[in-house]
């Protein structure tokens, strides 16, 4: 996307015409998660102006590789106290679901790097039981809970993982998967929303969550 069709874009955000923001966390496939959107009907934008972002109606946090990488660009950018004080719905995508917790176990030493603290969990090691890490593929949700982002998502409803950690369950799991054991498919608090598989790459029925989130 050229530079003057961002600025095009960030223009009509400010205008009212587009409601919806991407963050640009500096370690996504922001493109994709773009088009996942965009051919839904809706119009957003890619930026990660605190003006912008703060203005949105819908703000959606994407993510790929580590916690600690995506910390440090969000630190950079100066969006860790924007993305804490957000109160329109923010959904999250895989690593930006991570993200949302309040920390993440990474690395050999397993010193917990700081996150968002949007959700009370913690992010750990995914234990799959001796099975093959990171857990790449699609997968069935084991149970869901009445949300309006997973309106019409019934448990056994498959969606694509890509993933070597996770959330455990716990009282703010709204969806969860089994791979060795059983985790965190989606969680949620107040305004804030994440799911641990990739709903741009889940076909209809990740495009029905994204739509369900765009639409609340």
């Amino acid at each position: 996307m050229s530079s003057q069709t961002m600025m095009n874009k960030s223009k009509n955000l400010l205008e009212g015409e587009i409601k919806n923001v991407i963050v640009d966390t500096g370690c996504a496939n922001l493109s994709s998660v773009q088009f996942a959107v965009e051919r839904l009907g809706f119009k957003v934008v890619v930026t990660d102006d605190i003006d912008l972002i703060k203005s949105a109606d819908k703000v959606i946090l994407p993510g790929v590789g580590s916690a600690r990488h995506a910390m440090e660009n969000i630190r950079a950018k100066d969006l860790v106290e924007t993305l804490q004080q957000l109160t329109q719905p923010v959904l999250g995508f895989c690593l930006g679901m991570q993200l949302m917790a309040r920390s993440s176990v990474e690395g050999a030493t397993n010193q917990p790097i700081e996150c968002l603290g949007l959700i009370p969990t913690d992010i750990i090691p995914l234990d799959a039981n001796n099975l093959r890490l990171p857990h790449m593929g699609w997968n069935t949700l084991t149970k869901v809970i009445d949300h309006p982002v997973f309106e019409g998502i019934n448990i056994g409803d498959y969606f694509y993982f890509v993933h070597s950690f996770a959330a455990p369950v716990s009282e703010y799991t709204v969806a969860s998967c089994q791979y060795g054991n059983e985790f965190s498919a989606a969680i949620a608090k107040d305004n804030f929303i994440g799911c641990q598989f990739h709903p741009e790459r889940s076909s209809e029925l990740g495009s029905k969550i994204i739509k369900n989130f765009l639409n609340l």
